[in-house]
Formats: C-alpha cells, sequence, structure tokens
C-alpha cells in the first residue's frame, strides 16, 4: 500500500528587490531582483522526515516559510492533503494552518522574553482551539511539557531562566501542543551544543514515532541530516539540484555539487 501524499509543492518561486546604498548620494539603487526560490517542486509523504539541505543562502528557509504560508510565492502551488494553500482564506486557511507547525532555528530569540513559558506554549490552544478552559489549556501544557522532558514547574519561570536546549524543547511543545501533522524544523539544532543537539534529535525522532508526525527538517548539516532524513533534497542557488532516499543521496549522489558537500565531511558516508 502507498503512503499517502500530504504535501505536494509544485513550480514554487520567490524573489526579493535587490538594494545596494549609494553612500554618495544617500539614495537606494535599485540593482534588479534577487531569485530566492527558483522553480521548486517536492512532495512529503505522511510519517517520512524530508530534509532540505544546502549551504546558507541557498533558500532553504524561505522555501519552508511558503510551504507554511508564512510569506507568499511569486508563482506556484502548495497542496495539503489534496487543497491548494494559496487559494484557502478565513477559516479554511486557519483550520490548515493548524495541521502545520515551524520549530525555529534559535531558541533564544523565538521565545517572547516577557511571556511565562506557560504561556508561550498556550498561545496556539489559545488561537486556534477556543472552547477550551484555562484549565483544560493548563493541563495540555503540562502534558507536552513533560513529553518534552521539563516538568509542570516551567509553566511559571520565564525563557531566561532556561538553557538553550530546554529552550528548544519550550518551542518543540508550542509547536506540538495542536497535534500537527506536519512539523517544519528550520536548523533546530544549529545554535546548540553538539551533544545537546544530538539528544534533542533523539527527542524529535522519538516524538516522530509516537505521535505519527511528518517532518520537513532545513538543515546546512549533513551529519545531522544524516542522522533523522529518510530523503534529502540538496538545494543550490534556489533551486533542488537533488532528490533522492537519503542513503542514495549520501553514499551515491549524482550530481557534483552533492558530491563536494559530501568530501567536506567524509565521516557521514562513513557512518552509514
Amino acid at each position: 500500500m502507498s503512503v499517502a501524499q500530504l504535501l505536494v509543492a509544485r513550480g514554487l518561486s520567490k524573489s526579493y528587490r535587490r538594494t545596494t546604498s549609494a553612500f554618495d548620494s544617500g539614495k537606494t539603487m535599485d540593482e534588479g531582483r534577487f531569485v530566492a526560490v527558483d522553480q521548486v517542486g517536492l512532495t512529503v509523504s505522511q510519517g517520512e522526515t524530508l530534509a532540505v539541505v544546502g549551504e546558507s543562502g541557498c533558500g532553504k528557509t524561505t522555501l519552508a516559510r511558503m510551504l507554511l504560508c508564512l510569506i507568499e510565492p511569486d508563482s506556484g502551488e502548495i497542496l495539503f492533503e489534496g487543497r491548494n494553500l494559496l487559494k484557502l482564506g478565513g477559516e479554511e486557511l486557519r483550520a490548515a494552518r493548524r495541521e502545520m507547525q515551524m520549530i525555529f532555528q534559535d531558541p533564544f530569540a523565538s521565545l517572547n522574553p516577557r511571556m511565562r513559558v506557560g504561556e508561550i506554549v498556550e498561545e496556539p490552544l489559545a488561537i486556534h482551539e477556543r472552547e477550551l478552559s484555562k484549565a483544560q489549556r493548563g493541563e495540555k501544557c503540562v502534558e507536552i511539557l513533560r513529553r518534552v522532558g521539563l516538568g509542570a514547574d516551567a509553566l511559571r519561570k520565564y525563557p531566561h531562566e532556561f538553557s538553550g536546549g530546554q529552550r528548544q524543547r519550550i518551542g518543540i511543545a508550542r509547536a506540538l501542543i495542536l497535534k500537527p501533522k506536519l512539523v517544519v524544523a528550520d536548523e533546530p539544532v544549529s545554535a546548540l551544543d553538539v551533544s545537546v543537539g544530538a539528544q534533542v534529535l533523539l527527542l524529535l525522532q522519538e516524538l516522530q514515532r509516537e505521535l505519527g508526525l511528518t517532518y520537513i527538517f532545513i538543515s546546512h548539516s549533513l551529519p545531522v541530516v544524516a542522522q533523522i532524513a529518510t530523503r534529502i533534497a540538496v538545494m543550490r542557488a534556489g533551486r533542488i539540484v537533488e532528490l533522492g532516499a537519503a542513503e542514495q543521496v549520501l553514499k551515491t549522489p549524482a550530481n557534483s555539487y552533492t558530491r563536494e558537500l559530501i568530501a567536506a565531511v567524509p565521516e557521514v558516508v562513513a557512518a552509514l
């Protein structure tokens, strides 16, 4: 039995105006447009982890934000469970967005320092499950915080009272409290120490098995990708230059750019 496609993207493109400052005149000069994502297409099946890998500036994060409708593409379409997200509005789009959540790169910047952890984790419930009472929302917060390795005492604390790894666990709890079907993780361990990052990766894998999650995992690190991905899409200059099963891409890459990336970290292949 084939695995159902959860998300399908076709022909996604996004460009930005390229500007430079003319210091002598104090004006801004239009230098044309910078293409961040160029005609990208991909599919994501239920339960898999698709890793999008490439150097900084290749368009990975722009692609991720388009897939979640956080920014609008210049062209293309995004189908989530068969619905074109770019044609939804109002309640339909809000309902679709609760099924798609994001774990951000920087656990220091992604949490509001003025909010207690309970308020941060509970916020998605206040937006999407308004019928719940305050007590019910609190119970759900405690449940998910415990699942990511934090106790109920975290509810009344502020983000600055936690380590980087703990803050990322708070971010994971916030993303998962709505029990989404798709989670986009944008470099979720790049700001953490290697040992702490490894613990967070193991947690993400455990949660995927328990909750039936589907991941799009954005990363520039092949060792990280090798640990978690089932499929890999390699991006370069806004385009996907290689896409395939993780083992195939890492062991027998077809694209010269992919081979260059792997050659820079030869221990990746040795570990497979």
